[in-house]
């Protein structure tokens, strides 16, 4: 076996369950499970229908890089929502099955095992297959704490010159997971600077690019801000975004890589080896959900609706704060994160995560203790009457 596989953690969902086993909710609450970032709003019609319309595609075997038409039609949408009109849809966009599949098999692509201590930087808290994708390609994971002082901008200031050297890849999340953190064009250029000292790869988490609470401030995305300041083909830069969030199309797996041709070309021989090709009838689906924007307004509505009446529910008694973006709200404890979770299930039947769960200890602390990931994806009522339940348990502390 691959002894690599021996330094993977257990995910946060099954530390979850082994914190939550032996608990018996109170039988006076329904149960309210906000602890995984599952988009349960309904997925369009339109969407659907493009997808059962296009079964007569599992007759055969898709490309890995599918019909130009879906490239096509991601490249107008990065056009119209980044300004980026020059992008090349056959050298520098790749459909992926989500992307999850993508931020895994970059590290892959990417690392050169040969090189003495590879390291693969990332943010801390973080999305799991950060880390394990860093680990299975032989790196070692390296942690940039983002706390509440700094409002959870990455300080790379964190990590000595010795560290940068041996970088070869560097996650970043904007808007993050879990704090909706949001990166600014001055992150994006000090950012920038270090890869093109340091020749390291970054990998453009933006996910949750779209779900966001002010319509006329769209959070920037890595090649929106590589492009205003004048980095031509985006070197070194990757960028990777979903359906999953976005058009609550999460069984879909469907995104896209976009970005460095240089970096793309053995990414795309790394997926044909895969095999990573996008069924048929996700291609017809997603390319239905691309040429869409009607049904995302309206989604960011929804989730604009259930933060406005969450955080009045919290008002003078909970400590919780709109974030820039994205879907979560990142709850200070006044307890222990574990005994708040497990306390909560107990008490009120209402499921969160704790937020050490989703970090590492680095540098002496472990930035995700004595917070929990709240995650506003069950139906409005739901998320009200969860809020309640939380204020009550909160007063009650």
């Amino acid at each position: 076996m691959n002894p690599s596989l021996q330094q993977l953690q257990p995910y946060a969902f099954e530390r979850l369950n082994a914190l939550l086993r032996g608990v018996t909710p109170n039988p006076a609450y329904s149960p309210i499970k906000l602890y995984i970032g599952e988009p349960k709003h309904p997925t369009p019609s339109f969407i659907r229908e493009a997808l059962t319309a296009a079964l007569d595609g599992l007759a055969r075997y898709p490309t890995t890089l599918g019909e130009p038409s879906l490239r096509q039609a991601i490249a107008a949408w990065m056009a119209k929502r980044y300004g980026l009109a020059d992008i090349d849809p056959a050298t520098q966009i790749i459909p992926v099955n989500g992307s999850r599949e993508a931020l895994f098999g970059l590290a892959q692509a990417v690392i050169e095992r040969t090189r003495p201590d590879p390291v693969v930087v990332m943010p801390n808290p973080f999305y799991q297959i950060y880390e394990g994708a860093a680990l299975l390609a032989g790196a070692r994971p390296e942690f940039l704490n983002t706390t509440a002082e700094s409002r959870y901008a990455l300080n790379l200031g964190q990590l000595a010159d010795s560290t940068w050297e041996r970088a070869q890849l560097v996650y970043v999340c904007s808007p993050g997971n879990p704090t909706g953190a949001v990166m600014t064009l001055d992150d994006w250029r000090v950012l920038f600077e270090l890869s093109d000292r340091y020749g390291f790869v970054i990998a453009s988490d933006e996910c949750y690019s779209e779900i966001y609470f002010d319509e006329g401030a769209a959070p920037l995305g890595g090649m929106q801000a590589a492009a205003q300041l004048g980095r031509a083909g985006f070197p070194r830069l990757v960028m990777l975004s979903s359906l999953s969030k976005r058009s609550n199309a999460p069984g879909l797996r469907s995104g896209f890589v976009a970005g460095d041709a240089a970096i793309l070309k053995p990414y795309l021989l790394y997926r044909t080896y895969q095999g990573g090709a996008m069924p048929p009838a996700n291609f017809a689906a997603s390319l239905a959900a691309w040429q869409d924007e009607a049904h995302v307004a309206d989604n960011r509505r929804l989730y604009r609706d259930k933060f406005d009446a969450a955080l009045e529910i919290f008002a003078g008694a909970v400590p919780a704060e709109r974030p820039q973006a994205a879907f979560y709200l990142w709850l200070r404890t006044p307890i222990a994160d574990t005994a708040f979770a497990r306390r909560l299930h107990a008490e009120y039947n209402v499921s969160v995560l704790p937020g050490s769960f989703l970090a590492r200890n680095a540098r002496g602390i472990n930035p995700g203790e004595q917070y929990v990931r709240i995650a506003l994806v069950a139906s409005t009522q739901e998320c009200i009457e969860a809020a309640r339940r939380i204020r009550a348990f909160y007063e009650g502390l």
